[in-house]
């Protein structure tokens, strides 16, 4: 009997060599395939961004090189004669590899997918980039439930027993963290209902500042101080939210007052002047000026009128050159400003970009 007849577990030594040179050719052949299938779709997909060839290029960059061993071993192990049992488990094995294989080339064609979006829509649509990553998460976590699932039952576990299991178990954890499931669940009606949004800046609890981001138990706001503020999603639901990125435009209301002396005259032509003086500058739309009420130590005019923008520094540039040629046509007209009778700011109830906070210390 000659050396390559020689058996070894049931197979000669040629049928061995055969099937570990079928493996290793295979195998070799795969390799091959993948590096020149990434460069070919890397060519075709060029710069382009979320177009067919680069997602699929970015789902064929996570083949695994062991899923690649199973397959190269799976085929050249069928030149040996094995009992069926062995042949069972090689199946199993090729299945549970093929599942997790199709799970991971899923998860980073998702992952890919997420990435590009948000980076576009970060730009012009900030509200949409919480929706689109809290929608990926729970897409993932379903993608690689299916795929356990997949390998319990390939692995012979019962799973209605299985699931039934984890329903019991699943009221029982519930119940241990309804805190946390609450935080959970707000964060999916924050993304869903977008009372705000990535950017945006919000007063909520007393606090103020600019959300830097949404998670699954908390968002963070950057104070206008320059802390950062860790907020429960279920407490911030349940607080009053002012959203004042989403302001269109900013009512303004400022009063001032003018000194008993004043005569009639003097008194009949302030009500255009401020008209005059308001109308004249850009981007405001006036709403009213009137004589409001005598006070003990002025007599009050009343004036509102709208910014068309939501910017503070817009408004303060505004008002700058309101008071000063307000103040310059008084001077001319021989009208004198009473002392402690005026004040200047916004309406309580459509406040622009809040004040600072002091810091203790």
């Amino acid at each position: 009997m000659s050396l390559l007849e020689t058996i070894y577990f049931g197979n000669s030594l040629k049928d061995w060599l055969i099937a570990i040179g079928a493996s290793a050719g295979l195998f070799i052949v795969l390799i091959t395939m993948r590096r020149v299938v990434v460069g070919r779709l890397s060519k075709l997909a060029g710069p382009k961004e979320n177009n067919l060839y680069t997602l699929v290029l970015a789902a064929l960059q996570k083949t695994h090189t062991v899923f690649l061993v199973v397959i190269a071993a799976s085929i050249g192990v069928r030149y040996l004669e094995t009992p069926d049992s062995v042949e069972s488990a090689i199946d199993v094995i090729f299945f549970l590899a093929l599942v997790l294989q199709i799970g991971i080339w899923a998860n980073g064609a998702l992952s890919f997918w997420l990435e590009r979006t948000i980076e576009a829509r970060m730009q012009r649509d900030a509200a949409s980039v919480t929706t689109i990553a809290a929608l990926g998460f729970f897409g993932k976590v379903a993608l690689w439930s299916v795929v356990g699932l997949l390998v319990l039952d390939n692995l012979g576990i019962n799973i209605t027993a299985f699931v039934a299991g984890l329903g019991i178990g699943g009221i029982a954890l519930a119940l241990a963290t309804q805190r946390v499931l609450g935080d959970v669940f707000a964060s999916l009606s924050i993304v869903l209902d977008k009372p705000f949004a990535l950017g945006d800046f919000i007063v909520v609890q007393g606090h103020m500042g600019t959300v830097e981001h949404i998670g699954l138990k908390t968002t963070r706001i950057r104070s206008l101080s320059g802390e950062q503020i860790v907020v429960s999603n279920s407490d911030l639901l349940d607080s009053q939210i002012q959203n004042f990125k989403r302001m269109e435009e900013r009512r303004v209301v400022f009063t001032i007052g003018v000194t008993y002396d004043t005569s009639y005259d003097q008194l009949s032509m302030i009500n255009a002047m401020l008209k005059s003086v308001v109308e004249s500058q850009p981007s405001v739309r006036f709403d009213r000026a009137h004589f409001k009420q005598y006070s003990l130590v002025s007599m009050e005019f009343e004036v509102v009128y709208y910014v068309l923008s939501p910017d503070f520094n817009t408004y303060m540039d505004i008002q700058h050159t309101i008071n000063l040629e307000l103040y310059r046509q008084f001077e001319e007209a021989g009208i004198h400003f009473a002392h402690g009778g005026a004040s200047n700011g916004e309406a309580p109830k459509n406040t622009g970009e809040p004040r600072k906070q002091k810091i203790p210390g």
